[in-house]
């Protein structure tokens, strides 16, 4: 009888699948959840759907035309891409940005960081199965995608960064700047009342509090960066590092919790700050010339560059050779997020096991260049496991 009673008392593990493409999360990945009376055990995300290789085409292509292929990594954050890759033979050449070029590349990079903000509140709207926000920020994003196609002629890759600069094209006339004026009254004025609204709704925060929560320890732990490490406390932004945000004021934001609602309030927040930046941006831009073609190639060791992207920490590295890039590495915010995501769905219901997974903004597209590494000499695998081919 006892034996029969231990019987019924078992805990069946169960498995469920999420992916490769989830209706919520437009991203190539899949998650496994490994579920207890759903309650979520233990997690697994895995990448590398969307794999192309990008690094590898790199190998051996002119400099030039090796960074425009950078900006094809993400459809997203492409600009910020081209931008550090740009960096990099700048740093590695000496080349002297002429400081509107600097100013250009502050307006571009910050717009792209709104458009990218609005595009995760948006998604995570529609997560919670709030259509309403979700349609009021993609609204609001329009406007400053609208922007970014009137700058770069094109919605999704600007082509603005150059060896020296910026393109001629994205140069921005004064008719230009008091239309992205305009654009950021509207938009100030549209966030101030989506914000208004979304931490009025009693329903949707019980929704998201507490839910995901990473504590600060576990987060820098698993090395999370960008507006997901700011959520839990940490007072951390490259942005105060870098040269370019030198002569630029703006706060810091962070969130206490590391919950879903942290993540999505920072992403709030955070675009008031963009719009700080944009606004002191366009009032002090300096005349003068947008590119320096002075520059000479020669060849240089590995050049490493960080910089921060809307998601965090983006690392672009790489050596030239008689005019060609070797070794290129490059490092996505999402790839170090990926442990906090998995960590913060365990223990949570299957209900919430999807947010806890997107509210680290993951870009999964970016992050596809993951290499399974073989032993050639007795043709088995290495550990059995997925190694990141670019790690530092």
């Amino acid at each position: 009888m006892e034996e029969k009673k231990a019987k019924t008392q078992e805990i069946i593990e169960t498995e469920i699948q999420m992916g490769t493409v989830h209706p919520a999360a437009l991203e190539p990945y899949r998650v496994r959840f490994f579920v207890e009376d759903e309650i979520v055990k233990d997690a697994e995300v895995t990448i590398g759907v969307n794999h192309r290789g990008i690094e590898r085409i790199m190998e051996g292509l002119p400099v030039e035309k090796a960074n425009m292929l950078t900006e094809k990594i993400c459809g997203i954050c492409s600009n910020i891409h081209v931008w550090n890759s740009v960096r990099v033979a700048e740093i590695g050449l000496g080349v002297e940005i002429p400081d509107r070029a600097l100013y250009l590349r502050i307006i571009v990079a910050e717009l792209e960081r709104l458009h990218s903000h609005f595009l995760f509140l948006a998604h995570g709207c529609e997560v919670l199965g709030h259509e309403t926000f979700s349609m009021r920020v993609f609204y609001m994003r329009e406007t400053i995608m609208e922007l970014l196609h009137m700058i770069g002629g094109n919605r999704v890759q600007y082509g603005c960064s150059i060896i020296g600069g910026v393109r001629p094209r994205c140069d921005l006339d004064e008719s230009k700047l008091i239309k992205i004026t305009e654009g950021l009254d509207t938009t100030e004025k549209n966030l101030k009342e989506f914000a208004d609204r979304f931490t009025r709704d009693t329903m949707l925060l019980s929704r998201v509090t507490g839910v995901g929560s990473i504590p600060q320890e576990q987060a820098i732990k698993l090395a999370v960066t960008g507006p997901s490490l700011r959520a839990t406390g940490v007072k951390k932004d490259l942005r105060t590092e870098m040269f370019e945000y030198e002569n630029f004021d703006f706060d810091i934001i962070t969130q206490p919790d590391g919950d879903v609602k942290s993540n999505l309030l920072m992403r709030v927040l955070e675009s008031f700050e963009s719009i700080k930046i944009l606004r002191q941006a366009i009032k002090n831009i300096p005349e003068g010339k947008v590119v320096d073609r002075s520059w000479e190639m020669v060849d240089t060791d590995i050049i490493k560059s960080y910089i921060e992207a809307p998601r965090g920490t983006l690392y672009h590295s790489y050596a030239i050779e008689d005019g060609r890039v070797r070794g290129s590495i490059v490092r996505t915010p999402s790839m170090a997020n990926i442990g906090a995501m998995q960590y913060a769905s365990i223990g949570s219901h299957i209900t919430d096991a999807q947010l806890c997974i997107v509210q680290c903004d993951p870009c999964f597209t970016c992050s596809d260049r993951a290499v399974e590494v073989y032993d050639f000499d007795s043709h088995e695998k290495l550990d059995k496991s997925i190694l990141q081919s670019n790690i530092l």
